[in-house]
C-alpha cells in the first residue's frame, strides 16, 4: 500500500476527513471553557494537527503534513461562515479567492504524490541534521509551525467573518482581488512550467531558466507573499477597523525570507552545476522583466 499512489491518496483523504472531525469535536468540547470562537479554532487547528502528525509517524513520513497547508484555509473559513452564518458578498469573495488558491496547491500536490513512502527533501535533511532530536523538530517544526503561519495567514478573513462581515468594496477591495488572482495564475504557471521542464529528459540535473523562471528564481514563494498580502488588503478595505491583522501576512514573507528561500539555495547551489551564474544573473523573488547582471567578483 505504501508504495501506491492511488491507495496512498485514499490514506491522505481519510486521514484528513478524520482530522476535520477531530477538530470539530474539540471546536465542541471546548465551548464552555474557551468562548471566543477564534482561539477554539486555533486550539482545533493544533489538535487536528497532532492527529495528522501521529499519521505521519505510522507511515514514517513527515509528508503526510504536506496537504493541509492548502487544505486547511478553505475548510476552517467555510466552517466559520456556516457557523456564524455570514455570507455577506466580502466573505464569498474571500472564500472565492481562497477555493482558487487552494485548489491550485491541492492539485499540483496530488500531481507531483508518488506514494507514502515519499518524503519532502527538506524534511529529509533535517532528519539527517537533528539526529535523534528529529522527533521534536517533526512535531514542532514541520507540522504544528506551518499550522500556525497558515492559521495567521488566514485570520484577517476569520476575524472579518467573527465580526459580522458587512463589507464595503472600494479601490483597495480591487487592489487585493487583483493581488491575489495574480499570485494564484503566477504559482499556477510556475508549476506547469515546471513540471514541462522536469518531464523532459535532457533537462535532467540543469536549472529550469525558462518562462517566469527566467525573471525569478521562486516564483511560487513570490505567489504565495503575494496572495497573502492580497487577502490582508481585501479585508482592510471591507473593514479597517481590524487593520492590525498585518501579522500574519508579515510572518507568511519573513518565513519565506529567512527559512525557505536559504535553505533552498544552499542544496541548489551544492548539486545545481551553473546554480551560482543563475543566481547572479535572476532576481530572487520579485520578477523584474530584466536580467539582474553578474555581481563584481570580490
Amino acid at each position: 500500500m505504501k508504495h501506491s499512489k492511488l491507495l496512498g491518496l485514499l490514506v491522505l483523504l481519510v486521514t484528513y476527513t478524520a482530522a476535520f472531525f477531530v477538530g470539530l469535536i474539540i471546536f465542541n468540547l471546548f465551548k464552555s471553557w474557551v468562548p471566543d470562537v477564534l482561539m477554539r479554532i486555533l486550539i482545533a487547528d493544533v489538535i487536528a494537527t497532532l492527529f495528522v502528525w501521529s499519521v505521519g509517524l505510522v507511515f514514517k513520513t513527515a509528508s503526510v503534513y504536506d496537504p493541509y497547508w492548502s487544505v486547511q484555509p478553505l475548510v476552517i473559513l467555510l466552517a466559520l461562515m456556516i457557523h456564524r452564518g455570514v455570507f455577506d458578498l466580502g466573505a464569498i469573495v474571500l472564500l472565492s479567492l481562497v477555493a482558487l488558491w487552494s485548489l491550485r496547491l491541492t492539485a499540483n500536490f496530488i500531481y507531483t504524490f508518488s506514494d507514502l513512502s515519499y518524503q519532502d527533501w527538506r524534511y529529509t535533511m533535517l532528519r539527517e541534521k537533528s539526529g535523534k532530536l528529529y522527533f521534536f523538530v517533526n512535531l514542532f517544526g514541520i507540522n504544528l509551525f506551518p499550522t500556525l503561519v497558515v492559521y495567521a495567514c488566514i485570520y484577517p478573513m476569520l476575524l472579518y467573518v467573527e465580526r459580522g462581515g458587512s463589507a464595503t468594496f472600494n479601490l483597495l477591495s480591487l487592489i487585493g482581488i487583483i493581488l491575489a488572482v495574480i499570485a494564484i495564475l503566477f504559482e499556477t504557471v510556475a508549476d506547469v512550467q515546471m513540471q514541462q521542464f522536469r518531464s523532459a529528459p535532457e533537462n535532467k540535473g540543469k536549472i529550469i531558466r525558462v518562462g517566469l523562471w527566467k525573471y525569478n528564481r521562486h516564483p511560487n514563494y513570490f505567489g504565495e507573499i503575494l496572495m497573502w498580502w492580497g487577502i490582508y488588503a481585501v479585508v482592510l478595505a471591507l473593514n479597517p477597523s481590524i487593520w492590525f491583522v498585518f501579522f500574519g501576512a508579515l510572518i507568511n514573507t519573513l518565513m519565506f525570507m529567512i527559512i525557505s528561500i536559504p535553505m533552498a539555495e544552499r542544496r541548489l547551489a551544492g548539486y545545481k552545476a551553473g546554480f551560482n551564474e543563475y543566481r547572479d544573473e535572476t532576481w530572487m523573488l520579485f520578477p523584474l522583466p530584466f536580467a539582474k547582471g553578474k555581481r563584481r567578483e570580490q
